[in-house]
């Protein structure tokens, strides 16, 4: 990690975003009431599921639960540093800190795509597959696929990123981004560069149109499953579940693959922070809401929740 002039580079800048003071302000009274809501929402959820004995024992809610946690962990990653560089602007994060923040952020995302694709699985399995759905998503093999998705999730991202902090940095040591993100990174470091860019655009592009492509061919043959079914009470019902994952896919995918897929780590910098700033910080705050209003259980365990703790 040496720049030209032969000294080491120790620290980053992060610009973040360009407004002024006024704007500056707004932004941080505004993110700092959607990190709180954000995390008050996932963690209402995560005490749902835990404290209400009936859907702590479903898979469905065992993978929710699984997802308000990452939800949290996700959001945290990078809204309370964006948070402090709104405070303090011309703030610097150092080396190491930031290909942390680097690692965990893209180990996040890339978990975050195969719990939603785990989330598919199940309910293909419950709508296509009913009968065989209790003996193929038992309780140990939920919490295997929840392992799965952490474990390989967390182990996706770490060549690319240990290759990247190898590279020597030529500066200007400044990342024209909120986060540490692989295009900025690569865009200060030295050439050449080799396949490198190459080989992180393989590896994210990879997960993220791999479980896309599965999540899709999922729900067309739930959508399929249910259009053919004669009772109108469980096509409505199974319609009502798979819009809310829908939803949520939509969002997440939509942003992410029109950001990592459909543009180059160099062009149109101002709309990826856009982007990278709507699927990490607003769209986590409606997770939750999406995957909960509409559904019954959810309401019914809340409520007997809300009666527990008044009597106690």
């Amino acid at each position: 990690m040496e720049i030209i002039n032969g000294t080491t580079v120790q620290e980053f800048i992060l610009l973040g975003f360009r407004v002024g003071p006024q704007g500056r302000l707004f932004l941080l009274i505004f993110f700092t009431a959607v990190y709180t809501l954000t995390l008050a929402e996932n963690f209402i959820i995560i005490m749902i599921v835990v404290q209400d004995a009936r859907l702590a024992r479903l898979p469905m809610y065992i993978l929710l639960s699984n997802f308000s946690w990452l939800e949290i962990c996700y959001v945290s990653a990078t809204v309370p540093r964006m948070l402090f560089d709104l405070s303090f602007p011309g703030g610097v994060i150092s080396f190491h800190a930031c290909f942390l923040q680097f690692y965990i952020f893209f180990s996040l995302g890339t978990s975050e795509c195969l719990f939603l694709s785990a989330m598919a699985l199940d309910r293909f399995l419950a709508i296509c597959r009913p009968l065989r759905y209790p003996q193929i998503m038992t309780q140990d093999f939920c919490y295997a696929l929840v392992t799965a998705c952490w474990v390989v999730g967390f182990l996706w991202y770490v060549v690319p990123v240990v290759l990247i902090s190898k590279l020597s940095f030529c500066g200007p040591n400044t990342l024209n981004h909120f986060v540490c993100d692989s295009g900025q990174l690569l865009a200060v470091a030295c050439p050449p560069l080799g396949y490198l860019p190459i080989f992180c655009y393989i590896v994210t592009s990879s997960v993220v149109l791999g479980t896309f492509l599965f999540i899709v061919v999922s729900y067309a043959c739930v959508v399929f499953t249910l259009v053919k079914t004669s009772s109108q009470s469980t096509g409505v019902k199974g319609f009502s579940t798979v819009s809310s994952h829908l939803a949520v896919v939509t969002v997440f995918y939509g942003t992410v693959v029109a950001m990592y897929i459909g543009h180059s780590s160099e062009s149109d910098t101002e709309n990826t922070k856009m982007m990278t700033l709507f699927y990490n910080a607003i769209a986590p705050l409606f997770n939750p809401l999406i995957y909960c209003l509409r559904n019954d259980q959810v309401k019914e365990a809340l409520v007997r929740l809300l009666k527990t703790k008044r009597v106690m």
